[in-house]
C-alpha cells in the first residue's frame, strides 16, 4: 500500500509531466487559455493514461518483452518482440484516443468544438506515449502499479494545464511588458511552477535519511563500543600513574632539603 500511495504522489509532483520532463507543452500551452476548455482536455488526458499504460504493461508482460510468448509453449520462450514497442503502443493510444473523441462528440459538442484540432492530437501526445515508455523504462512490477501510474500522471498533467489556465484568465487583466504578452509571460510562470513542483522532492525522501541517523546515535556499533571501553581502560592507567608520581618524592627535591 505504501508503494502505490509513495507512486502517486511522486507522479503528480515530484515527476510531473509537464514541470519534470517537459512533455505535452503543446496542448499545454494551446489550450490553457481557458479554464473550462483546460479542465475537459485535462480530464480526457487522465482517461486515456488511466486506460493506455496499464493496457501497454500487459502487451509488455505477455507480448513484447523477451520470453514473454512463454505462455503460448516453451518453443516461443526465446522470442523478443521488444523492436515492436513503439507500435503496439501508438495504435494503443490511437484506439483509445478515438474513443474519447467519439464519446466527447456524443455528449459534450461544445467542449469537442472548443478543443478542435487538439482532441484528435491527443494520440501524437508525447506524454500519452511517455507515460507508456516510462513505465516500461521503470519496469513497473505490477499491473495496480500500473494503472496507478498512469492515472496519477494524468492527474499531474491536468493540474499542470489548470494551474496555468487560471493563472492566464487572471493575468490578461495584468499589466504586462509588451514583450512579455502572450507566451513570453506563460514560460515564465511554467518556469516558476516548474521550480515550485521540484520543491517537493524531499517530500518522500526526508525521513529516509533521518531514520539511520538516529539508529546509529542511539547504538553505536560493537567496534566503537571496544574502542570506547579501551579508551576508559587507558585513562584510568595514566590517572593512576600521575597520581603516583605526584605522591613519590625525587632525589633533588631530597638533596635541596638537605
Amino acid at each position: 500500500m505504501l508503494e502505490h500511495i509513495e507512486l502517486f504522489f511522486k507522479s503528480i509532483f515530484i515527476d510531473n509531466m509537464v514541470f519534470a520532463v517537459f512533455l505535452g507543452m503543446c496542448s499545454y500551452l494551446a489550450v490553457s487559455k481557458k479554464v473550462a476548455t483546460a479542465v475537459g482536455l485535462g480530464a480526457a488526458v487522465i482517461f486515456v493514461l488511466g486506460v493506455t499504460v496499464p493496457l501497454n504493461w500487459l502487451l509488455v508482460q505477455y507480448l513484447l518483452q523477451e520470453g514473454a510468448l512463454s505462455w503460448l509453449g516453451p518453443e516461443f520462450a526465446d522470442y523478443d518482440l521488444s523492436f515492436l514497442s513503439f507500435i503496439m503502443f501508438i495504435a494503443t493510444i490511437a484506439t483509445m484516443v478515438q474513443l474519447v473523441e467519439i464519446v466527447v462528440e456524443k455528449f459534450s459538442p461544445a467542449l469537442y468544438n472548443s478543443l478542435g484540432i487538439f482532441l484528435p492530437l491527443i494520440a501524437v501526445n508525447c506524454a500519452i506515449l511517455g507515460g507508456s515508455l516510462f513505465m516500461q523504462a521503470r519496469e513497473i512490477a505490477s499491473f495496480g502499479l500500473a494503472l496507478n501510474y498512469g492515472i496519477s500522471s494524468g492527474i499531474g498533467w491536468f493540474l499542470a494545464i489548470l494551474a496555468i489556465a487560471a493563472i492566464r484568465e487572471k493575468i490578461r487583466y495584468s499589466k504586462v511588458p509588451p514583450p512579455l504578452r502572450g507566451l513570453g509571460i506563460t514560460f515564465i510562470i511554467t518556469g516558476l511552477m516548474g521550480i515550485g513542483f521540484q520543491s517537493f522532492g524531499g517530500m518522500l525522501t526526508g525521513g529516509d535519511d533521518a531514520a539511520p541517523a538516529e539508529e546509529t546515535a542511539a547504538e553505536p556499533p560493537a567496534t566503537q563500543q571496544a574502542d570506547i571501553l579501551k579508551g576508559d581502560d587507558e585513562n584510568d592507567a595514566l590517572q593512576k600513574a600521575n597520581a603516583d608520581a605526584q605522591d613519590a618524592v625525587s632525589y633533588n627535591d631530597l638533596v635541596n632539603e638537605k
